[in-house]
């Protein structure tokens, strides 16, 4: 495999550092971050990569390195045996190069500055919402005095290719109302909404337009950023990236997807059937074309079995039709402008709804913890909706982040335990996403990491 030997100095994204923040920068890099700074600038270089396995893109490039190297006047990058695909005539793609620094900007720097910083108690609820504001503010995506118009899109990075055209008109109509668009900065669902909405902004002339990639660590590499992402940032752990969505974005419209976007779902449900958050207006649209109304019949299904009617009340369902998902979407988000203004909310940042610890402290996908989850119906709904979406990231473990995969190859399946009424309907849905081939990019064979013990 061909690779490429370069030095990179910054452009735009920490040019200007003290020396203080050098050493920071080259002490972090070469210690206890080092392992997920390789490991995401290795992914920000493999964009546009088909692989969604983060344990085989690092395997096929086992001589990739990466290293902060110090200069009078700040830093720069050596980057050796980087993919050849990353660059043209020698020289770095510069939307590459951008992602790359982002990478140094929120693995490294502030990575280590939340992490060394007293005033961060990652235990702590408040903390956490905090230094997720203090992550986004530094890597400047937070924009004052600006009208709500961010609308995330989640869904699967394995659609298919009817589901992909479709999130591409929802994004086209979505940017000619001029709406941007924020996803988890993959391929497929992902990549879609933002592609429509670029065309859509260059009609509108729009100049501005934006294209926001959330990821984190252990996903980014199986979801290596996607050429249009124009602002990228990489908070450390998947719970501070669905906060970071919820906080930022000012709706949410979800694609066909597989255990990763149902863990999305019941992210937001869960957060939504709180009762502090039961009078914030919070846009909810699922919607697919007319082929994925099954999709969507059984997911809302799932939800009737598990969480019950009243989490049914919180999103709609609109098949097959972009332009209304796009219209009522807009109206929608206008009502959430009404509310922060009345509220005093700031735009830019949803401070006033409430997240519980169950959704913000990192679940750590062991076998043990993943046998140990509560799944009844003997608890608030709002804790049932947490430990399912344990569940199901625990499955995307499994199924893409090199950890959860090395434990599965280490120790065997994942074993899921509860009640029968939760696992029945658990187990429908995961089959249909295997039959629908939700879990795998298609082609690729699906053996399951986990099994349902009922």
């Amino acid at each position: 495999m061909k690779s490429v030997d370069t030095r990179l100095t910054p452009e735009g994204r920490m040019d200007v550092l003290s020396k203080y923040e050098v050493n920071i920068l080259l002490n972090a890099s070469k210690g206890r971050l080092a392992s997920d700074f390789r490991a995401c600038s290795l992914a920000v270089l493999n964009t546009g990569s088909t692989e969604d396995s983060a344990k085989a893109v690092l395997e096929q490039h086992p001589d990739f390195k990466i290293e902060v190297v110090q200069q009078e006047r700040g830093i720069k990058l050596q980057v050796c045996n980087a993919p050849l695909e990353a660059f043209v005539d020698g020289q770095m793609i510069t939307g590459i190069k951008e992602h790359l620094f982002s990478v140094l900007r929120d693995i490294v720097f502030v990575g280590n500055d939340i992490e060394t910083n007293d005033r961060f108690d990652l235990e702590k609820s408040e903390d956490i919402t905090n230094a997720i504001f203090h992550i986004l503010r530094n890597a400047k995506v937070l924009q004052p005095e600006v009208l709500p118009n961010i609308v995330v899109c989640w869904g699967g990075h394995s659609i298919k290719r009817v589901e992909y055209e479709y999130t591409k008109e929802v994004g086209h109509e979505l940017g000619l109302r001029s709406l941007n668009i924020c996803t988890g900065c993959g391929p497929g669902a992902m990549k879609g909404p933002m592609k429509g909405a670029n065309i859509a902004h260059s009609k509108q002339r729009i100049n501005d337009g934006r294209y926001i990639g959330l990821s984190e660590p252990g996903i980014i590499a199986a979801e290596s950023p996607n050429p249009i992402v124009n602002e990228l940032v990489i908070l450390p752990d998947i719970e501070k990236r669905l906060e970071a969505f919820v906080r930022m974005g000012h709706g949410v419209i979800v694609f066909p997807g597989g255990a990763g976007t149902a863990e999305e779902i019941l992210y937001l449900l869960g957060i939504l059937l709180h009762p502090n958050n039961k009078e914030l207006p919070f846009p909810f649209i699922l919607t697919g074309p007319k082929s994925s109304e099954d999709y969507f019949k059984k997911i809302h299904h799932f939800i009737e079995k598990t969480l019950g009617f009243e989490a049914q009340q919180k999103y709609k369902i609109i098949i097959d039709d972009p332009a209304l998902v796009a219209r009522e979407m807009k109206a929608m988000v206008e009502d959430v402008s009404d509310f922060r203004r009345s509220t005093s909310d700031a735009y830019y940042y949803n401070w006033v709804l409430h997240i519980a610890q169950e959704f913000q402290l990192p679940f750590e996908p062991t076998h043990e913890n993943m046998r140990n989850l509560e799944l009844h119906k003997e608890q608030d709904t709002h804790l049932l909706a947490a430990n399912l979406r344990r569940a199901f990231s625990g499955i995307v473990a499994g199924n893409v982040k090199e950890d959860g995969i090395c434990a599965i190859e280490k120790y065997g399946k994942f074993e899921i335990k509860g009640d029968e009424e939760i696992l029945s309907p658990l187990d429908d849905l995961l089959s249909a996403f295997v039959e629908q081939q939700r879990m795998k990019l298609p082609g690729s064979e699906y053996i399951p990491c986990y099994e349902i013990i009922k």
